[in-house]
């Protein structure tokens, strides 16, 4: 099986690594990171997360972050421990409150791409991404 592996660095402190099998890889792009000014420590991070058909990330967390995603196109699936899953397709969203499992996150197409945006507000130096065991 060939694995590939996506770090989230460049200028982020995320601190974790993607690693998944290459037919389902996520590729995770970092697009912006910045200091809150009126909040000390912490800081706003936004990614994107494009899922080739049929791609999925095991069951993760992020920390201590509020986590706001955003479905730029295809379609997600996706839930939240606790919560119901549910198909997200393009303009449409969901949040992720401090210390959530991410039980769900998939590409709900077998034969189409999906991306989406992920903005995290954390603490500055916060890994953002716990797979779980």
């Amino acid at each position: 099986m060939i694995v590939r592996v996506l770090a989230l660095t460049a200028g982020f402190a995320v601190g974790a690594a993607f690693a998944f099998a290459a037919d389902t890889a996520a590729v995770v792009a970092p697009q912006f990171a910045h200091p809150l000014p009126d909040m000390p420590g912490k800081a706003m991070k936004v990614i994107t997360v494009s899922y080739a058909p049929g791609g999925t990330t095991p069951a993760h967390r992020h920390g201590n972050a509020f986590v706001y995603a955003y479905v730029l196109s295809g379609h997600i699936r996706t839930q939240v421990k606790g919560e119901p899953e549910k198909v997200v397709g393009p303009g449409e969203s969901w949040f992720e409150m401090p210390g959530s499992q991410h039980a769900v996150s998939a590409n709900a197409s077998k034969t189409e791409p999906a991306k989406f945006l992920v903005v995290f507000i954390a603490d500055d130096k916060e890994e953002l991404l716990t797979m779980e065991k």
